[in-house]
């Protein structure tokens, strides 16, 4: 970076289902950060998300709350699109998996799979519930995995291996709607062969850059065998799966089950909100601004044959959907592969998961509500280890971060630096340049910006800054200017023009980080115009 092509920046979309902590905001944060650096570059960048609307919880949760699925589940996209922007994640479009847009390119992408081939009807144990004669979602099931032995989802063993797991392979399933041992029954669904795709998949993780996790992670899963994929649900919350013939099952006993009362697997319709979001984006912007289809489709542009670059930055525990099943759609539909997967640790809180159902987090409003600032908040989470590690938040590290790097060693430079500025210079010290020193010292620091990008670490762009900020803390100290005011006044006033230099170049590569204090950093320098707007370019302009 940068590149010719259109960037798409994406965030696994937030589940719309409860309350943002700051453990969900590590990932959102992360993914802002990213995407501003890739714009300091010069680097044509989409930044997109939106809430995850369908799956079993939501329709659980919002029967308990007496609401429909999509009131219940709107309810919380609208908090989410409210509590962002004040955490300064800034995306270019936030959309939601219920919108006609998603539902539209969602059934469209199907029926490519379909006509293409690659999709086929399979007849499958699906766990019945005989107390409430019903058919149960895989996450209404929960029991034993067939593959560790650790208890598990009927969709994911959560608690063990963390393997996808699909209908019908949970051991020992037990209803979680009455408690009571199910039963498997026959069913006749859908299925994506991601089996096809195991060689293009090989490749294309050897092509993949990003975090090692998630580079290294999905190899062990098809070095065992894929599996193909069941894309379908029984329930009635979500995307219709499209079209379809009533079909029978060939065997005596089994369920016949009708596609077009088929809903499509919650996680079919939610990476192609990364789609729908930057379609929406460039249907609000126009085409001359962003061109969605020249980042998404192969073949769209000729000026991109290949698509853009796509970005995808989400939790460790989505790794194998965004790096065996998503890839496999993409590459099935023409559309362009993943660049980089950045997967994030998790975060504990005293050593402890964080925890909803215990209230066992730091939650985003209450932070807020306490009237901290959001961009020291963001600097701690993109900093306080690799993004990939799993990092344990407690007040005192987060003091002592913020006392120690941002009061102690950043603004304490801008502080001294630019009170000189001020009480000595009414119009700012004059100069044509900064020294050759100075000069080097920034280029280094941009290098190490555009390196950081270029390897997926948002710790390493904090680095840049911090250690820039030291440099013009000792370079301060090391010529005195408040004793070269008097005596030598062309030389103190290099040496300030120098700092301002600096603080200037601070402003533009701390923007990621912390953008509300750098825009207020920028208003103070009287630079023209908004950093948001600044490349790295202008950092090495002095």
């Amino acid at each position: 970076f940068p590149t010719d092509d259109p960037a798409v920046v994406t965030c696994g979309l937030p589940y719309a289902n409860g309350d943002l902590h700051i453990g969900h905001l590590r990932t959102y944060v992360g993914g802002d950060v990213y995407s501003r650096a890739l714009e300091r570059l010069g680097q044509e960048t989409a930044f997109v998300s939106g809430s995850d609307m369908h799956g079993t919880p939501v329709a659980v949760n919002a029967e308990q709350a007496g609401v429909s699925p999509e009131e219940f589940a709107l309810d919380w996209h609208e908090q989410y699109a409210e509590t962002f922007p004040e955490f300064n994640v800034d995306f270019d479009n936030y959309g939601h998996t219920h919108d006609e847009t998603n539902t539209e390119v969602t059934q469209q992408l199907v029926r490519d799979l379909d006509e293409g081939g690659h999709l086929y009807e399979k007849e499958i144990m699906v766990a019945y519930d005989p107390v409430d004669d019903q058919f149960l979602p895989d996450r209404y099931v929960e029991g034993t995995c067939p593959y560790c032995g650790a208890h598990a989802r009927g969709d994911e063993c959560d608690e063990g291996c963390q393997r996808h797991l699909e209908p019908g392979e949970i051991e020992d399933p037990e209803s979680t709607i009455t408690g009571n041992p199910a039963e498997y029954r026959e069913r006749t669904h859908q299925f994506f062969a991601v089996s096809e795709f195991a060689d293009y998949l090989t490749e294309f993780l050897d092509r993949l850059e990003g975090t090692s996790n998630a580079r290294n992670q999905p190899r062990e899963w098809i070095e065992q065998g894929l599996q193909d994929w069941c894309i379908t649900r029984d329930m009635d919350w979500g995307i219709d799966f499209p079209g379809g013939e009533a079909t029978e099952s060939p065997r005596e006993g089994g369920e016949a089950a009708d596609s077009r009362d088929l809903v499509l697997y919650v996680w079919v319709d939610a990476p192609i909100e990364y789609i729908s979001s930057t379609k929406q984006y460039s249907e609000r912007v126009g085409a001359d601004a962003f061109d969605w289809e020249a980042a998404w489709k192969e073949g769209a542009s000729d000026e991109h044959p290949e698509g853009g670059e796509i970005v995808h930055v989400i939790g460790r525990d989505i790794i194998q959907h965004h790096t065996i099943f998503w890839p496999a759609m993409l590459e099935a539909t023409d559309h362009a592969e993943p660049r980089a997967v950045m997967a994030s640790g998790f975060v504990t809180l005293g050593g402890k998961g964080f925890s909803t159902s215990r209230d066992r987090a730091v939650w985003a409003d209450e932070y807020l509500d306490e009237g901290f600032h959001p961009d020291p908040l963001r600097y701690y989470l993109a900093t306080n280890g690799g993004f990939q590690q799993d990092v344990d938040f407690s007040w005192e590290k987060f003091a002592e971060r913020v006392n120690t790097e941002l009061v102690g060693t950043v603004g304490n430079f801008l502080y001294r630096s630019l009170l000189f500025a001020h009480r000595n210079y009414e119009d700012g010290p004059d100069a044509d340049a900064p020294s050759d020193e100075v000069a080097a010292r920034i280029d280094e620091a941009v290098e190490e910006f555009a390196a950081a990008v270029n390897g997926y670490s948002v710790r390493a762009l904090g680095d840049a800054v911090t250690d820039l900020a030291r440099y013009g803390n000792e370079y301060i100290q090391r010529n005195e200017p408040w004793k070269l005011v008097d005596e030598e006044p062309a030389e103190a006033e290099r040496v300030i023009y120098d700092c301002v230099a600096l603080a200037k170049a601070i402003a533009v590569c701390f923007e990621p980080l912390a953008p509300e204090k750098s825009e207020r950093l920028w208003d103070q320098l009287g630079e023209p115009g908004s950093v948001h707007d600044a490349t790295v370019e202008a950092a090495r302009e002095g």
